[in-house]
């Protein structure tokens, strides 16, 4: 069955309207066919209003939805001939991160991404999208390989955060994603990074140091999960609405202060409601992005993906 939001449930009850006139109709031989084409109008307007002007606290239910295309989804939908490469070389293979290489329409490319299930086995076997620092250190080893063999980078976010228990602090979990911020930094090759659900905190910026980042419409980005900040700030989790609300979460806000290079556009309703669609505009995206990319030589390459971060923030001098 699938899950329906709360702000969802005025555009369900319309639905179940339509499909009552269409049974009374097939039913009593009535010819109902305006009225059943009044009410699905009414209805596509209002699902177009909704989505289109979302709460912070709305989309982040959406960036969340258990049935949104994950990591492997999207791989299938945009890429062919995938293979994936395991482990860090240190002994683990952290399922958390997925990477191999592919093909995007012949031309090939290193994608790596943040894996969630959609099902309590599956998100035990990927620890609910949250990666150790053995993930971050295949993904570098990836992404170094990928630099070796001048092959473009493409990374697709979609997690609450790193991993925060003791095992993770115990192997380097700071330092694996310090290493990943420095080391992106300075590949040869372009890096094209897509949030796709939830980007939160380090675990999500430690796969996006990237020339391009791009945010789906209803995804969101942030330094801390609303909850987390919420609970900082007023001592309860609950008030996390108004929490992603100051944060500035959104694709909207994130593109006002040069956090992002664009908002890719989602089906109405979100990802989960079409994931050709979806895939289909991220593939466009992600092929745009390295044609234009392919210009620039190595060292143009980092400078400007250096000048790119060095220009985030304000900052104010006493």
């Amino acid at each position: 069955m699938a899950t329906i939001l709360d702000f969802e449930k005025p555009i369900m009850e319309i639905e179940k309207k339509i499909e009552e006139f269409k049974k009374i109709s097939a039913e009593s031989g009535m010819d109902l066919n305006k009225e059943i084409e009044t009410f699905e109008q009414q209805a596509e307007d209002y699902k177009k209003d909704l989505y289109a002007n979302l709460k912070p606290s709305q989309k982040l239910q959406i960036a969340r939805h258990p049935e949104r295309p994950n990591f492997l989804d999207y791989v299938s939908g945009i890429c062919e001939d995938f293979i994936e490469l395991h482990g860090d070389r240190t002994g683990m293979d952290d399922r958390a991160i997925i990477g191999g290489l592919a093909k995007i329409d012949g031309k090939p490319v290193m994608i790596i991404g943040t894996m969630k299930g959609k099902s309590t086995k599956e998100n035990l076997e990927y620890n609910f999208g949250m990666p150790q620092p053995q993930g971050y250190r295949k993904a570098m080893r990836l992404m170094k390989h990928a630099s070796k063999f001048h092959m473009p980078i493409v990374t697709l976010i979609d997690t609450p955060g790193a991993y925060p228990g003791i095992s993770a602090e115990e192997t380097g979990q700071g330092l694996a994603i310090a290493t990943n911020l420095r080391d992106m930094a300075k590949l040869n090759v372009p890096i094209i990074a897509i949030i796709t659900g939830e980007g939160c905190s380090g675990g999500a910026l430690g796969l996006a140091v990237a020339d391009r980042v791009y945010l789906l419409e209803h995804a969101y980005y942030t330094v801390i999960s609303p909850e987390g900040c919420a609970s900082i700030l007023w001592r309860d989790a609950s008030k996390a609405a108004e929490a992603a609300e100051a944060l500035k979460i959104t694709a909207q806000d994130l593109l006002k202060f040069n956090i992002i290079d664009g908002a890719i556009k989602e089906p109405v309703g979100g990802a989960h409601h079409d994931y050709g669609l979806m895939c289909q505009e991220m593939k466009a995206t992600i092929k745009s992005a390295i044609d234009e990319l392919g210009k620039f030589k190595p060292d143009e390459l980092k400078k400007l993906r250096y000048e790119k971060f060095r220009k985030m923030g304000s900052f104010i001098e006493g």
